[in-house]
């Protein structure tokens, strides 16, 4: 297993951790199998979408921030029961098919680490599975 570790800066952030991946991949020297990018935090996450434009996070964390507001009459002692309930939306982790060495992913997208409850710092292990 291999561990990637985040130092986010904002309450609420949308890290690109997409080279780090493919990078571990790379080194990892498995050809042909799956990775799974796994974030052990309930107030973070992980996922995939478009890489090419920047708006595209901040929209995602609009978004959330309007179906999930911070302030609600949340019951959570710690108050950060929002940050939970994105997380649990989102969710924790993501497998993705390694063919002739690389993450397969599309033209756009990318691999994201979701911060949202920060600033902390967070890790994010990588586990890879040789294929058949």
């Amino acid at each position: 297993m291999w561990k990637i570790n985040i130092e986010t800066k904002g309450h609420t952030e949308i890290v690109d951790i997409t080279d780090e991946v493919q990078k571990i991949v790379r080194d990892s020297k498995i050809t042909n199998g799956l990775c799974t990018v796994y974030v052990p935090h309930t107030t973070a996450a992980v996922t995939v979408n478009e890489n090419a434009d920047p708006s595209v996070k901040n929209d995602i964390i609009r978004t959330l921030d309007r179906l999930v507001p911070w302030n609600d009459r949340y019951t959570h002692l710690e108050g950060n029961a929002a940050a939970h309930i994105k997380a649990s939306i989102i969710g924790s982790d993501r497998t993705f098919i390694i063919r002739d060495g690389q993450i397969v992913l599309g033209t756009w997208q990318g691999i994201f680490f979701c911060e949202f409850d920060g600033p902390r710092r967070r890790k994010v292990y990588i586990e890879i599975v040789p294929g058949v």
